[in-house]
Formats: structure tokens, sequence, C-alpha cells
């Protein structure tokens, strides 16, 4: 049996495709923002929070990690309900999506953090820095330095793995190709297009994290 390509849907399915785009584009920068933030913060408290705090972030870790992206996803989006707490479908996206990424950037942080030599933290607070300064000013811009490859890759992995949010009908690039091929019968040609998207979109912002680290970080970068 014969399978002929069709791609002549693909000029009225522009818009589709392209308001999918820039709803993973949102997605993964809202993650991205708040879940390195996060991980800073708890890969902090980690090493140098109380004992509670650091127990507290390693049941978390711990949760998070060993648990399917989909369990926690549909958790806060059907399980939060039942408690009386409702969130719209990007919301809850997007606080599964970095509560996931911080969970891992956790642990990434804190083996940067980990990397810095101690002597350079007792050399500031000999010179009268304050913890707080030491951390931001002289252990922190190294510890970045140190992981940004693999924050980088693991920034591209939850783009990647937006597309599960579909499931809980958030209108991004994946579930904008469900809603393509079921109008259209044509399941191939849809797929191999967004494929073909989200290899752009992974390339370019691969690119644009090393460019903007370099600016930010220094050149030892890639």
């Amino acid at each position: 049996m014969g399978y002929s390509l069709d791609f002549g849907w693909l000029a009225d399915a522009t818009g589709a495709i392209a308001r999918g785009a820039a709803t993973t584009i949102l997605l993964i920068a809202v993650t991205t923002l708040a879940g390195t933030f996060l991980s800073i913060l708890g890969a902090a408290g980690r090493r140098n929070g109380p004992l509670l705090l650091k127990r507290a972030i390693g049941v978390y870790v711990e949760i998070i990690r060993n648990t399917p992206f989909l369990v926690q996803l549909f958790f806060i989006f059907f399980g939060l309900p039942s408690i009386g707490i409702r969130l719209d479908p990007l919301l809850a996206a997007m606080l599964a999506m970095t509560l996931n990424m911080a969970a891992y950037t956790i642990e990434i942080v804190g083996a940067g953090l980990d990397a810095v030599p101690r002597g350079q933290t007792e050399a500031a607070l000999a010179l009268g820095l304050r913890p707080r300064q030491v951390f931001v000013k002289i252990v922190l811009p190294q510890a970045l330095k140190v992981i940004y490859p693999a924050l980088t890759s693991q920034i591209i992995i939850m783009m990647l793995e937006s597309a599960v949010v579909s499931q809980i009908a958030v209108r991004e690039l994946t579930y904008e190709a469900d809603m393509l091929q079921a109008r259209t019968f044509r399941a191939f040609e849809t797929y191999f297009v967004v494929t073909i998207v989200y290899l752009v979109l992974s390339v370019g912002l691969r690119r644009l994290l090393v460019s903007g680290g370099r600016r930010a970080l220094g050149a030892g970068v890639s």
C-alpha cells in the first residue's frame, strides 16, 4: 500500500504551530528563571541551612527525582483541586515544570558550590565580607561558571519535557500537533514538521544560552 506525502495543509496550520511554539518558549522561559532561582536557594540551604531545612530539601529532591514528571503534573492539576486549590492549565504546567527542574538543578548547583575552593570563602570572610556577600559575590559566580554546561543541558531537557503538559490541555507545540493531525489525518507529516520545529528550538535555545553565558560568566562557558 503506497503513501503519498502531502504538506498542502501546512499553509493553513502555520499559525497554530507558531502559537504552540510561542507557548513552549514561554513555558521554558518561566521555568528557567524560576527553577534556577529555586535551585540556588535550595543548594545553599542544603549546605548551610539548619538541619530541618537540609532534610526537607533532601526529601523534596528525592521525591521529585524518583517519580515521573507526568505523575507530578497530574497531582498538581487534578490532585490539588481535591483540597480546594485549582490552577489554570498553563499555571499548573509552569509550577510542575519549575518544581521538577529545581529538584535536578539543586544537585547541579550544589556540585558547583562544592567545586569552589573553601579557601576563597575563608579569605573573603577574613577581609570582612558578610556570609551572604561571600556567597553572592565570590562563591556563586564561580559555581555557575563550573556548572553552566550541565545547567544548559537541563534547560534543554525541560523544554523537550514540556510536551507532556499537552496532557492537561496546555496549547503548546505538541498539543497543537495532536489537534492538527486529528483534523488532517496526516500524522506523519504533522509530527515530521513538529520534530523539525523542536530541533530548531533546541539548537536556538542552546546557542542563546551559550552566548548569554559567555557574556555573563566569562569565556570559560561552552
